[in-house]
């Protein structure tokens, strides 16, 4: 087979920054293990898939080991490759995944994800959490992903993680947060157990971390940064059991893969 393959860089206006996503259009599904494959082979931290549908578009996203339920970088990136290739005159997209209907729309800010919101339920931070961090949280809270919350931006950006001690921990990742020096709030992740020692920009953290900040902040739009080497922003929006997340994407490769 010869597959068509976009490789995306999301929440960012320029190349070699934001995060990278691999889209891969299909015309129909391919078995399970030749997308995993894929997903290792591009090494990214993820590869979307996306088949057409009725008003819709099929779309799964793999790490280089594992699918996921729920993405943000490649979902923003799988909908420019939409607006850009597959349907140039559309203003919205429509996604079928394992997280239910997600919708894209594109604006003059860039492109708009309607997602899920998450609760952040506090729990005591687990010893592989502080030992894997090196430094212990302020408070730690759950749901997908751990959160641990520190005081200031400075700590967030200091720590140098054992992925090995965060790699034994029971959920798909670990976010660490704080307020922002220059935005609403700051933020890194990690998920050594899904391949994906540090992801640079984690639009589905922020499903967590957008009420989270937003309660505590007492607002209903933030602006957000992660503070990964390459960096990006990410601006948020509370919509009750809603999370609007906008950023830009530009297109770094388009190619054929073989397989």
């Amino acid at each position: 087979m010869r597959l068509r393959i976009f490789q995306i860089d999301a929440f960012t206006d320029a190349v070699f920054g934001g995060n990278p996503a691999a889209v891969c259009p299909l015309e129909s599904w391919i078995d399970d293990a030749t997308l995993q494959a894929i997903a290792l082979e591009n090494n990214l931290s993820e590869t979307a898939f996306l088949v057409p549908a009725k008003g819709a578009y099929g779309l799964r996203w793999f790490t280089p080991l594992a699918e996921v339920d729920l993405c943000g970088h490649a979902t923003l990136a799988s909908a420019q490759v939409v607006f850009q290739h597959l349907q140039p005159g559309a203003d919205s997209v429509a996604f079928d995944t394992r997280s239910g209907r997600l919708a894209v729309s594109r604006g003059a800010d860039g492109l708009t994800m309607d997602f899920p919101a998450l609760a952040a339920h506090p729990v005591e931070p687990p010893a592989d959490l502080v030992a894997g961090l090196g430094a212990e949280p302020t408070a730690g809270y759950a749901d997908m992903d751990y959160l641990a919350l520190f005081e200031t931006e400075a700590e967030v950006r200091a720590l140098a993680p054992d992925q090995l001690a965060l790699g034994r921990l029971d959920r798909r990742g670990v976010i660490v947060s704080a307020p922002g020096e220059s935005v609403d709030f700051v933020s890194r992740f990690f998920s050594p157990n899904m391949g994906v020692p540090e992801d640079p920009v984690t639009g589905s953290a922020h499903c967590m971390l957008a009420p989270f900040w937003g309660e505590r902040l007492g607002k209903t739009t933030l602006v957000a940064r992660q503070v990964s080497r390459r960096g990006g922003i990410v601006r948020c929006e509370l919509a009750g059991e809603r999370v609007r997340l906008t950023g830009r994407a530009v297109q770094y490769l388009e190619g054929t893969i073989t397989v």
